[in-house]
């Protein structure tokens, strides 16, 4: 067991971080951020407009500012976005700090969930299989070395009972440690 104050989901776009995420954080009874929320709550502009105007390299520093942030606290549920795990310092900041669950979504799931979005920039393109497939290569070996326990996002039917599945793995693979009160 890995004790825990916090629990962190990461994983491709997609995947279920947010609703799921949401879902876990109502069981445990503890606060759930969205990173990339929170990024644009901070920043008052989406996170479409920041890649347009700061380009990727812009959104991932706020990225690793608000992470470096947010890791901080005690006692919360973090759904991350697919590329936090890109920079070494988060990966570092994710397992030193927190639960981390990586869930695992196949590019053809990713594709048919993402059909009608059209607000993720790097799926802005006219390949989004290819594109998904790349960053899968990509960033699939990042997830899984930042992650204390992996589970498929997929075929458990509904994010709630998604959610469920992960609850009762969660309860024999973590270890929490008391929660603190949060700033």
């Amino acid at each position: 067991m890995n004790p825990a104050a916090n629990l962190y989901l990461v994983g491709p776009m997609g995947a279920g971080k947010t609703s799921i995420g949401r879902r876990l954080a109502e069981s445990l009874r503890w606060p759930f951020v969205d990173l990339d929320h929170a990024i644009e709550e901070r920043s008052g502009a989406s996170i479409a407009l920041t890649f347009e105007i700061e380009g990727e390299a812009g959104f991932r520093r706020r990225e690793a500012d608000m992470l470096a942030e947010l890791v901080r606290r005690r006692g919360i549920v973090l759904s991350t976005g697919g590329g936090a795990v890109l920079a070494p310092r988060n990966r570092e900041l994710l397992a030193a700090n927190g639960f981390v669950v990586w869930l695992d979504t196949g590019v053809e799931a990713q594709l048919v969930r993402l059909q009608h979005d059209r607000k993720r920039p790097l799926i802005g393109v006219e390949d989004r299989l290819g594109r998904l497939q790349q960053l899968a290569l990509e960033r699939n070996p990042l997830y899984a070395e930042v992650a204390d326990l992996r589970v498929a996002s997929t075929g458990q039917g509904s994010s709630s009972g998604l959610a469920r599945h992960l609850g009762g793995l969660l309860e024999r693979n973590w270890q929490r440690e008391p929660a603190e009160a949060t700033p």
